[in-house]
């Protein structure tokens, strides 16, 4: 068939890869970073005007890169909003991130509609301050001039496939960006303008949701653009996801994600009903305390680094000498309990030892995480196969643990760029409906990641025992607060 390229626009950088379009093989790659001002060492800015990503991806393409593509997929970060007035100019620059700025437009929202449960049940989630309806609430209250203006709504992904076309008047998007917004259900497959009224005071154009094996267009020189999607979608496609399969995110917080054949409403809130890339569904579950507990803990030991604390860890064993540690430090979502602190239990004279504490550490964040998964399972969802995802997934007390704790099988991908190799796949799967060699319903079969495979072996029943340990303290000191 030919070549294929995905590009990943996140929000410091763009990376493209340039691939086989029948095995998947990574041919040539290009990187460049957003010409975005950011303080040293400080937060990223919650605004940035889009012609930065346009600029970035001129600058990865460089040096004949795309030479012979027949086709691009788009890839880019997550809740970032682009609103554009009437002529398809943008109003302001894009809100992007986890803007703390909206969380009051979030409680807002929540109430305006009637709590969570009214919200999960009409779009699979609760708004959060980094959502698209959120900001459009902010927006509304904070810049009423520019929402006044706003008369077409789009992401990231949107506006950079819309860009390659040549803004054409079909705006689009796909099932699993539109997923992320707020005002578009996984459950129905449809729209709620009515959110959207809620958030902004009026109407705005909505892009066109198209199927994931279809095209957005093909640009005046023959380049077939793919749907394109957000980047957890791509991820998940790129690392070649299927059903029983579940990913375990290590960042600051944590998220559990799976694929599912239906969309999961959850009277809750605390699973996020996502569409994937490829007719799916992924659900999503956060626990707000994942690697900031190893950092919390090195540092309260004196440790410089992830790395040591980990070595300490392997000095002791599973259980940690009965010492429990609820990793409960920024509050937690899983389970639902915003503002309470973490809990370190059995603490006796022949416990409290560094590298007791450490190895708690590391299955207090495991077991916060296997809690997570809980609740997936609780629904129905099959998981046999964790992916492992994150800097700290290579821990050696990381891997020593997670199988067991997450009672299945544990793969460690190696290292690359999943969501390029995803949106990649994404061009790949249009490309060959477009030819009549592929069907819209079977995405091309690439070869998977190369992974570290851990089973849980013979230490499965010391690990639930552990978990089990965990549970027993959870249930003491927050009593009914889990309900899987």
């Amino acid at each position: 068939m030919g070549i294929v390229a995905g590009l990943d626009s996140s929000p410091d950088f763009t990376r493209i890869v340039v691939c086989d379009t029948d095995t998947g093989a990574v041919l040539r790659q290009g990187y460049a970073p957003h010409p975005v001002d950011a303080p040293e060492g400080g937060p990223r800015p919650s605004d940035v005007d889009p012609q930065a990503w346009l600029l970035s991806l001129g600058e990865a393409a460089g040096g004949g890169l795309l030479e012979g593509v027949q086709a691009i997929g788009v890839s880019a970060q997550q809740n970032a909003l682009v609103p554009l007035d009437a002529q398809g100019a943008t109003v302001r620059p894009a809100l992007v991130g986890g803007d703390k700025r909206a969380q009051v437009a979030a409680a807002d929202l929540v109430d305006a509609l009637g709590g969570r449960e009214a919200w999960a049940q009409a779009v699979g989630c609760v708004p959060q301050a980094a959502q698209p309806v959120t900001k459009l609430r902010w927006l509304a209250k904070t810049e009423p001039e520019n929402a006044r203006r706003t008369a077409v709504l789009l992401q990231a992904h949107d506006w950079l496939v819309w860009q390659l076309l040549g803004r054409p008047v079909r705006r689009t998007t796909d099932r699993g960006g539109a997923s992320g917004t707020g005002y578009w259900s996984a459950a129905t497959g449809g729209y709620r303008p009515d959110l959207v009224e809620l958030a902004l005071g009026h109407q705005a154009m909505l892009p066109e949701v198209i199927g994931p094996s279809s095209a957005a267009g093909t640009t005046p020189e023959g380049l077939l653009i793919s749907a394109g999607t957000g980047e957890t979608m791509a991820a998940a496609f790129g690392l070649g996801l299927g059903l029983g399969d579940a990913v375990v995110s290590l960042g600051a917080s944590g998220s559990v994600m799976a694929v599912h054949p239906e969309a999961l409403v959850d009277q809750s809130g605390m699973i996020t009903a996502l569409a994937d890339a490829t007719g799916m569904h992924l659900p999503v579950v956060t626990t707000l305390n994942a690697v900031r507990t190893l950092r919390g803990t090195a540092e309260l030991l004196g440790l410089s680094d992830l790395e040591s604390l980990s070595d300490l860890a392997m000095k002791s064993t599973p259980g940690s000498h009965g010492l429990v540690l609820l990793p409960y430090l920024e509050g937690e979502r899983t389970p639902n309990l915003p503002h309470t602190a973490g809990t370190l239990a059995g603490l006796r004279r022949e416990s409290m030892k560094p590298e007791h504490l450490a190895r708690a550490a590391f299955e207090g964040m495991l077991c916060g995480l296997a809690d997570a998964l809980d609740v997936l399972r609780g629904r129905g969802v099959d998981v046999r196969r964790v992916f492992l995802l994150g800097s700290a997934a290579d821990l050696p007390a990381v891997q020593a643990a997670a199988p067991s704790l997450f009672g299945a099988q544990v793969v460690v991908p190696q290292p690359a760029d999943y969501a390029a190799i995803g949106a990649a796949r994404q061009a790949a799967w249009a490309l060959g409906v477009s030819q009549g060699t592929l069907d819209p319903r079977t995405p091309p079969a690439w070869q998977g990641a190369a992974a570290q495979v851990l089973e849980p072996g013979e230490e499965l029943a010391v690990g639930q025992a552990v978990r089990q340990q965990f549970v027993s303290v959870r249930e003491q000191t927050h009593p009914g607060a889990f309900r899987p």
